[in-house]
């Protein structure tokens, strides 16, 4: 792991060295913004350059976009009948995303959880019933999918993909043509398009600080190879100690990009390869007050905005419960990605109206999580080693009987506020290889007809030491404790000399397999101001997952030290449940531009979710009782207008859920299976991105969003445990608000550009407001409302320097996005006290950056 990670860096510092000195001897005294667009495939046409920040918006809807449609060259953005955001170079660091999944708040309707850290976001969209991870998101890199399933778990495809340089732009597109092109998503998907070369060498080169001891280098270089033969290479490293400190590298690591293409007489071909080798902090709940049901302030001794649990004490374990007879893990890992890619992209026109094209990718490499999880909430260690019953993580023991130190053998004050969590390790070793080609023919005039064949094999070796609870203090960077108690003049070990209480509940090896094939037609025909599409898609998921059998194991033999007297351990057999379903999608939609700037659509969509290899495939009784299919059945119809002084892209929609799944678990983590509940969702809504502009050099911006979703089809109520009386409720979700999504959203950003004799400032502030959210499908834990402030100013320095000053939350605002996953229900105890993420305290970045 060292090694690798010195040998990217000298291979991202050699890359940075090479830009410079290229820059020396190539740099013109051209304007960034003037330079020539970067060329593109055929069938991934770059836009217009970016317009200046004083432009009119009346180009918005004149953009090519490629995602979502079969169309040669692209469609204008006025000409699609579905919701699509997209965002150059420059909206995308302006939106100063935190990560990956942070620049999704940029679409109307979709709802990152951005309070985990860098990796392992929670991503929702409006009307879509997630609840955790993302399972109705892809990321596409230059238009191929990540990964064979959006999600597993401990993964989205998030978690694998960074921001830097080498991005042209994003498209991101919300349900629609989704369910037919690439991986038939019926959700969200976003399609990020990276930078190649140019005839004119150009490139950047920038340094970033920040006030949570971010550094960061970034460089790209874009050039000619020979003739119509271009290049570029790019990337960054970082390292941070994190808004909230764990006492090492809160992320660290970096990427490196590559691309090479190739004019061809009717079409372009392109190579590309990234490295990703960066470790993140996944960030742990932590302790605030309730007061009331909306209300939220912090614990005593806890900064909610700054703090968490994570530390150098706690940083290195044995996990002797690790399949295959334990290992050593180190919470600096995080939940980290040390993954490489390459693919290509080939269009060509073959002439007398016939295209072809084809994309393909190939992944490999390791998604770790090294992470704390939330177990039950605090107690004092005299009320978790005597008072508390099980419930609640009490012990039981006899009174008096404890002595609980520190690793240096200090005593711990009995009154110390104490709390027991996971220190999980997953490792996840993921491969996917996927391609999508299609062949177009124009049967004639204004009517193209395009058949498809998208295929994908996907590979997931996975071992897991999950539901290990290590007892630590309730405090910001917790120190882990020791716990042994006499019982009946005999002396016995409640934890490990690491804290642990024990080895883990679900200590499993997957082998998961998957092959997924799909065969797609799509029709589109222009008639006048019209443009109809009609699709449909048939796909099959085939796939196996051998997951070994746990037997419970003394693994010492010694009775006296429980914390491993029942560890499950792999057994020698082994689970193989085949997983094969076949379902066909559909799509189909009207555009009617009524003027050159204004245009209206109607589209209705089916689509369909499979199960992946953790969600419905594993753990299955009997070995082939797999869940139903979720189906989505979806009807939308939007508006779009632009003017020199308006621009308005709105949609509404009516979207039904079938087939959802939930699998409670208990305190551990650990799915409890036999006890799932099968429902769906009712969700009508509003998604609206729009534009102000004045005058030429001030212009507000407005991405918003209302959701009225709630559940449906579920007849019998979920049984679940009240942290205040201890008592066994049962609760019924049918009408309740969808989990974790705000009723309403919206970013509003003023910006105004300042020309100058040298150059041009540019100064924007984003406000932000979360409507009412809950944490679960019960809807009894509410999450509040918050609003924060973001700004960023751009000065942009003769011909070739840029500098920058942005920030995040800048006044320190508390707002949660979630509270205990794995509490159902109300998660706050008598006391008050709940286990919640809440955003992260004021952060601001100084970017010093040269173009050439």
């Amino acid at each position: 792991m060292k090694s690798q990670t010195k040998l990217t860096r000298l291979v991202l510092s050699a890359a940075i060295a090479a830009t410079l000195a290229s820059g020396a001897v190539m740099a013109q005294d051209t304007n960034a913004a003037n330079q020539p667009p970067v060329p593109a495939p055929a069938s991934q046409p770059v836009p217009p350059p970016p317009a200046p920040a004083n432009a009119a918006q009346a180009k918005q809807l004149d953009q090519v976009v490629v995602t979502g449609n079969a169309a040669n060259g692209g469609l204008k953005k006025i000409d699609t009948s579905y919701n699509i955001t997209v965002a150059n170079e420059e909206a995308i660091r302006l939106a100063n995303p935190k990560s990956t999944a942070d620049l999704l708040k940029i679409s109307p309707g979709l709802w990152p959880e951005s309070t985990g850290g860098q990796t392992g976001a929670n991503i929702e969209i409006a009307g879509f019933p997630g609840g955790g991870d993302a399972p109705f998101n892809t990321v596409q890199m230059m238009g191929s999918p990540l990964y064979g399933f959006p999600t597993l778990s401990f993964f989205e495809q998030t978690s694998i993909f960074r921001l830097d340089d080498t991005v042209q732009r994003v498209e991101i597109i919300q349900g629609g043509p989704g369910v037919v092109f690439a991986d038939g998503q019926m959700g969200a998907s976003e399609n990020f398009i990276l930078k190649t070369g140019t005839d004119q060498p150009s490139g950047s080169i920038g340094v970033t600080y920040g006030n949570e001891g971010l550094w960061r280098a970034d460089g790209f270089y874009g050039f000619k190879v020979a003739d119509r033969w271009y290049g570029s290479i790019g990337g960054f490293y970082r390292k941070s100690d994190g808004v909230r400190d764990p006492q090492f590298a809160a992320d660290k690591g970096g990427q490196l990009t590559a691309t090479l293409s190739h004019d061809l007489e009717n079409g372009t071909l392109t190579f590309w390869a990234r490295a990703l080798n960066d470790k993140n902090q996944f960030i742990t709940p932590i302790p605030l007050i309730q007061d009331g049901t909306h209300n939220f302030r912090s614990y005593p001794g806890f900064d909610p905005l700054t703090d968490t649990y994570y530390s150098k004490d706690i940083q290195h374990v044995t996990l002797p419960g690790y399949p295959g007879g334990g290992t050593h893990a180190d919470l600096a890992d995080g939940r980290g990605a040390k993954v490489n890619f390459a693919g290509l992209n080939f269009d060509n026109d073959l002439g007398d109206g016939w295209s072809i094209s084809d994309k393909f990718l190939v992944m490999g490499g390791d998604v770790d999580t090294n992470a704390l999880f939330s177990g039950t909430n605090p107690a004092s260690l005299d009320d978790k080693l005597y008072n508390l019953t099980s419930n609640f993580g009490g012990f039981g023991l006899p009174a008096g009987s404890a002595t609980a130190t520190y690793k240096n053998g200090a005593a711990v004050d009995p009154n110390q506020s104490v709390i027991s969590q996971g220190w999980w390790y997953i490792h996840k070793h993921l491969r996917n290889m996927n391609n999508d080609f299609r062949i177009s023919k124009e049967l004639f005039e204004g009517n193209t007809l395009t058949a498809g064949l998208y295929v994908s094999k996907s590979w997931d070796d996975d071992k897991w030491n999950l539901g290990n609870n290590m007892l630590m203090t309730n405090t910001p960077n917790a120190k882990p404790i020791t716990v042994s108690y006499v019982d009946g003049g005999v002396v016995k070990q409640l934890t490990d000399n690491q804290g642990f209480l024990d080895y883990g509940s679900f200590n499993i090896t997957e082998q998961g397999r998957s092959t997924n094939k799909a065969f797609y037609l799509s029709d589109s025909w222009r008639v006048g101001p019209w443009l109809f599409d009609l699709s449909a898609r048939t796909e099959n998921q085939d796939a196996t997952n051998k997951v070994c059998n746990l037997t419970n194991v003394n693994l010492d033999g010694n009775n006296n030290t429980l914390y491993d007297n029942a560890v499950p351990v792999c057994n020698g057999t082994y689970s193989k449940p085949h997983y094969d379903k076949t379902h066909t999608s559909y799509t189909g939609g009207a555009n009617y531009e009524i003027a050159p700037n204004m245009s209206v659509y109607i589209r209705a969509n089916k689509g369909y979710h499979f199960s992946d290899f953790d969600n419905g495939i594993r753990g299955q009784s009997p070995v082939d009782n797999f869940p139903p299919l979720q189906k989505l059945e979806n009807f939308e119809g939007g508006f779009k207008y632009q003017s020199e002084l308006f621009f308005l892209d709105m949609s509404v929609y009516h979207r039904l859920f079938s087939g959802l799944l939930f699998t409670p678990t208990d305190v551990n983590g650990t799915p409890l299976t036999g006890q799932q509940a099968v429902y769906g969702s009712d969700s009508k809504g509003v998604n609206i991105a729009a534009a102000v502009s004045p005058t030429k050099d001030f212009k507000v911006q407005v991405v918003a969003a209302y959701l009225d979703g709630k559940y449906s089809h579920y007849d019998a109520c979920i049984p679940n445990t009240n942290l205040v009386t201890g008592q066994t409720t049962c609760t019924f979700i049918n009408g309740v608000k969808l989990q974790r999504q705000p009723t309403f959203r919206y970013i509003l950003t003023p910006s105004y550009h300042f020309p100058m004799s040298w150059g041009d400032i540019t100064a924007q502030v984003s406000y932000t407001r979360v409507g009412p959210h809950t944490q679960d499908i019960s809807g009894l834990q509410q999450l509040g409302t918050y609003h924060t402030f973001d700004f960023a100013i751009v000065a942009n320095i003769q011909d070739h320097w840029q500098v920058r000053l942005q920030g995040t939350n800048i006044t320190n605002e508390l707002g949660l996005t979630e509270s205990n996953s794995r509490i159902f229900g109300t998660a706050a105890g008598s006391d008050g006290v709940i286990l919640a993420r809440p955003l992260e305290g004021r952060e601001i970045n100084a970017q010093v950056k040269y173009l050439f």
